[in-house]
């Protein structure tokens, strides 16, 4: 949750694709970026935080996977097949029209015949076939078409030697010394190989139909037109009855409810249910600055907001997984960290890539996060907080964690009083950050509610006495002169992490400290309607320079207007927000309000989750006055 720095000249960024219009592929291991011109410009093997193959997006020659005509570079249109993750191009030339289908390929369940090493959650009946399937097909006239399949290994520092897998052009196998991943590239196409570049060129006529399989495992790959159509169309009714389950309200905004649901899905790792806070690293939240991180991790505080957001849509299965992803760090740990990577590694050590120039000159290019080794006192409080959402919806309550909470609780008991980093992870002098209190006071009351459920009424009892102690502190120190929460103890500076005291039940909706702080907040914390987490000139966060409005806490900013009783207010400014989605309806972490750019890390599991929250408490509101 790191923010942005200073600004370059625009010649620095003219070249590099809008972050706001890749496409999103995900088999729920690996995920890539298609950019519009055809080119696969991330993607990582073999795990979503694994070293890339394709980096383009970091650096001009950290690898590419290019498909399309040979003399046209801007599509006509773009799509997702509808209730898909298959991404659909096409193309219209002088001489004809093309369409491309780009696809992660899922397939049945394939480790009946062993148990899996990696997979810790209920199996399910379909599973990753680690393939990157891409499919042309002419639909009018006549298309001069080129595929050009450069990868290059552990962020674009080891080139790939191509050599044919069989006694003929169909099938090639790449591979880098040092490395024991293996790609193979099967096609109908004729491949020839130039350097680390496997490459096809071929004249399509109405009616041709070929394809471009690139795979990484043990699943054999289609080797026909006919197989791959019919893979590719699996994977699109996959994708379309996973949908299916879920529960969408009849309404205008739907789209974007199942597009944020469809982009959860895609970043959450199947084998051990955790959700990744985007695909990418480095992508900069304003162009040219410093502040670029590594976000393929998960982080603890995305736990409640993502079972809400599942819960709520009927995703009981996906809620579940990610909380045992939760359960298995929390038991595990006797000190839980505010993240994890996506296997529940805790060691994420920070590092620069300073041979790559990062997305639009923005560097450094960073991998790993050094933040998960910071003191962040909101974790308690959504680990708690998740668990009392889970227990309630899921009327049961894991067997294994009730002594998880009580270490929880007793953690947030013994450490609210210090200072901490706070939620946007500033890396300048810790501080009394009010949020940091108020998440102190969701862990140990939710742990009060869940030992009354229980019948633990004793300890109930001690507990609820501690909340209502915190809640005191917080009041007495942490609301100015105006009765507005403050950023932290002994200011007056706004922050938009306090629009969570409503939404986390700190203080009931109509009291009068929230009401004042969802209304400072929204008239002085906001630069066109959209949210700053904070004034940068009034925050110590270790970093210079300006920073956009976070589009999460703008959603957020929805949702506590219309906990208030604005909802006029909250609906313009959740349509307002909905028109600024990326033409795939994809949100990256901030928006530019002077240009409407997306910036930061995408997709942004975050910004989807809040989404999520606001659409259905707009919608829940509208609900209630036509009643």
């Amino acid at each position: 949750m790191q923010g942005s720095g200073d600004m370059v000249t625009p010649t620095a960024h003219v070249k590099a694709v809008p972050i706001a219009d890749y496409g999103f592929l995900s088999d729920g291991e690996v995920a890539a970026l298609v950019a519009p011109g055809g080119d696969v410009d991330w993607m990582c093997l073999p795990r979503m935080d694994s070293p890339s193959v394709f980096g383009a997006l970091l650096g001009r020659h950290a690898g590419r996977f290019r498909l399309g005509p040979s003399d046209v570079s801007v599509p006509t249109a773009r799509r997702y097949l509808p209730g898909t993750m298959v991404l659909e191009t096409s193309w219209g030339t002088p001489t004809g029209w093309i369409i491309v289908r780009d696809v992660l390929l899922i397939g049945p369940w394939h480790h009946d015949d062993g148990v899996s090493q990696k997979h810790r959650r209920t199996p399910a009946d379909y599973d990753a076939e680690h393939t990157l399937l891409r499919t042309i097909r002419c639909v009018s006239g006549e298309v001069q078409t080129v595929m050009e399949c450069e990868p290059v290994l552990d962020y674009g520092r080891s080139p790939v030697r191509w050599t044919y897998s069989e006694d003929d052009y169909h099938q090639g196998r790449g591979e880098a010394q040092g490395s024991d991943l293996t790609l193979t590239l099967t096609t109908d196409l004729r491949l020839g190989f130039e350097g680390g570049q496997a490459s096809a060129r071929t004249l399509l006529k109405e009616g041709d139909e070929r394809f471009i399989a690139l795979s990484w495992a043990a699943v054999p790959p289609p080797t026909t037109s006919a197989e791959a159509h019919d893979r590719l169309e699996w994977t699109a009714h996959h994708w379309q009855h996973w949908l299916a389950r879920g529960h969408f309200p009849d309404h205008p905004w739907r789209s974007y409810l199942q597009r944020s649901a469809l982009t959860l899905k895609g970043l959450t790792y199947a084998p051990t249910g955790a959700i990744a806070a985007a695909a990418t690293t480095s992508l900069p939240e304003s162009i040219g600055g410093e502040r670029n991180y590594d976000y393929r991790y998960t982080w603890i505080r995305d736990a409640t907001f993502a079972l809400w957001g599942m819960y709520s849509l009927g995703f009981d299965w996906e809620a579940v997984d990610f909380f045992s992803f939760i359960a298995d760090v929390a038991e595990r740990d006797d000190d839980l960290q505010i993240m994890y990577g996506i296997g529940g590694e805790r060691e994420l050590p920070e590092s620069t890539l300073d041979h790559l120039q990062g997305y639009a000159a923005s560097r450094p290019v960073r991998i790993g996060n050094a933040a998960h080794a910071q003191v962040q006192h909101d974790v308690w409080g959504a680990l708690l907080d998740s668990v009392y959402l889970h227990s309630k919806v899921a009327d049961h309550l894991d067997g294994r964690i009730w002594p998880i909470l009580g270490k929880q609780v007793e953690a947030a008991l013994k450490h609210w009083r210090e200072p901490d980093a706070g939620i946007w992870e500033v890396r300048g002098e810790l501080q009394h950050f009010t949020s940091s209190k108020i998440m102190c006071w969701v862990a140990v009351d939710r742990g009060a509610r869940l030992a009354s459920m229980i019948g633990q009424d004793s300890q109930a009892a001690e507990w609820q006495m501690a909340a209502d102690e915190i809640k005191a502190d917080i009041l007495e120190h942490g609301v100015d002169s105006r009765g507005v929460l403050t950023q932290y103890y002994g200011t007056d500076a706004l922050d938009a992490s306090l629009l969570l005291a409503p939404l986390v039940r700190f203080l009931p909706p109509d009291h009068p400290v929230i009401r004042a702080t969802v209304l400072a907040i929204a008239d002085e914390l906001t630069v066109d309607g959209l949210v700053l987490r904070y004034r940068v000139e009034e925050t110590d966060d270790g970093f210079s320079g300006a920073e956009g409005t976070f589009t999460i806490c703008s959603f957020w900013l929805v949702s506590a207007l219309s906990e208030i009783g604005e909802t006029k207010r909250a609906h313009e400014l959740c349509a307002k927000l909905l028109s600024f989605a990326g033409p795939l309806e994809l949100y990256a972490e901030e928006i530019d309000t002077h240009t409407g750019r997306h910036l930061g890390n995408f997709p942004q599991a975050f910004t989807h989750l809040a989404l999520i929250n606001a659409v259905m408490h707009v919608i829940a509101t509208e609900t209630a006055e036509q009643t």
